[in-house]
């Protein structure tokens, strides 16, 4: 194997490790950017937006390492060192795709709010309320 090889081989593993990461990531994506975005073809688009970056961020870092014939390591060493680089960028890109869409996840979104006390409507057919109900209400 030529140092061409090493690094098309480099180039297609690239890809399908990232092809492979957006297709994990896909359906909870774009469940949170349709929750965020509000409609169905913002989210399209965000999701769209997504998956370019998660596939073409390692993609450069892939294509920046280039395997050398004059250096005296193995392919298999040099096409590790090109994957390392890949990987580097996929887990950047996940992570500010993650870190941006977090930023516009409201904190308490989602969380209810606990009471001490439970309270209970009154329904027409209800009896009247006992003095101690209305003592419990009166310190509530």
């Amino acid at each position: 194997m030529n140092s061409v090889t090493v690094f098309l081989a480099g180039v297609a593993t690239t890809a399908l490790v990232s092809f492979s990461a957006v297709a994990y990531l896909a359906p909870a994506l774009r469940h949170i950017l349709i929750d965020l975005c509000g409609t169905t073809e913002r989210a399209n688009f965000w999701t769209a937006f997504s998956n370019l970056s998660l596939v073409l961020t390692p993609l450069i870092f892939a294509m920046h390492q280039i395997p050398e014939d004059s250096s005296h390591a193995p392919l298999v060493l040099q096409l590790s060192a090109q994957l390392e680089w890949a990987l580097i960028g996929l887990v950047a890109s996940v992570l500010v795709v993650g870190l941006v869409i977090s930023r516009f996840i409201p904190p308490s979104r989602g969380v209810p709010e606990v009471t001490s006390q439970v309270y209970r409507t009154p329904h027409a057919g209800d009896a009247k309320p006992t003095a101690e109900a209305a003592q419990r209400s009166a310190q509530g």
